[in-house]
């Protein structure tokens, strides 16, 4: 299971307190720990510590990552879920403005340090109708988190540094379930894209839920993993 940015593998307590352990072994990684700290660190993270076969599960940043993964080691990854993400940002335009804008938040977190992103991410117009308990949750995690490592994932994994998938879906095989909540209008959109572009997929929307669903769904998440 692969978290969203400025979290950590606690973001999936929720889920992980649900599965059928007689069925799943859950294992979270930390993405900041990669190494180096890039996409290709993060493939070889996952592909050091899951088992020869596995069930991948990545939420908005890890969704993005996930997409990548399901790519590169298609014979390990059984089933994919992707939660509230894309597969990337396909104009060229699109991406270097979101690189620099990527890279000033970067250096802002640097400068200013956790308790002022988490401030200014509570703002997030993604993140406005999440229930005040989420956000506490989410503040909480993110404190386990340097200001250096917020700044590192985001400037390794950003939308704008990560090559687009769209055009490369269709070779993915396994089945993929693509999660979007219902008051998360933008990714309910994404997903019947990304969901569309797969021969095994399918969009599952989740009633009254936003970006967050680990947190504010997780009998979704553990009913998309059966």
């Amino acid at each position: 299971m692969l978290h969203g940015f400025g979290g950590t593998a606690r973001h999936w307590d929720r889920v992980a307190a649900l599965l059928d352990r007689e069925r799943y072994s859950p294992l979270a990684l930390e993405l900041h720990q990669a190494q180096p700290l890039d996409l290709p660190g993060a493939i070889e993270l996952v592909a050091r510590a899951a088992p020869d076969r596995f069930t991948l599960c990545g939420y908005s940043m890890g969704g993005r990552i996930a997409l990548h993964l399901a790519l590169a080691m298609p014979q390990r990854v059984s089933r994919l879920i992707v939660i509230s993400a894309s597969a990337g940002l396909g104009d060229d335009v699109q991406r270097a403005a979101r690189r620099a804008a990527d890279e000033q938040l970067a250096v802002e977190i640097e400068r200013a340090g956790i308790e002022p992103f988490i401030a200014h991410w509570r703002d997030t117009p993604l993140f406005a109708d999440d229930p005040g308990w989420a956000q506490e949750l989410i503040a909480e995690d993110t404190r386990r988190l340097t200001a250096q490592q917020i700044a590192g994932t985001l400037r390794a994994y950003s939308a704008g540094r990560l090559e687009p998938l769209w055009d490369r879906l269709t070779s993915l095989e396994m089945p993929v379930v693509v999660l979007a909540g219902e008051r998360d209008t933008a990714y309910v959109e994404i997903g019947r894209r990304l969901a569309a572009s797969i021969a095994d997929g399918r969009l599952e929307v989740v009633t009254d839920a936003g970006h967050r669903l680990a947190l504010e769904a997780p009998e979704a998440v553990v009913a998309a993993l059966s």
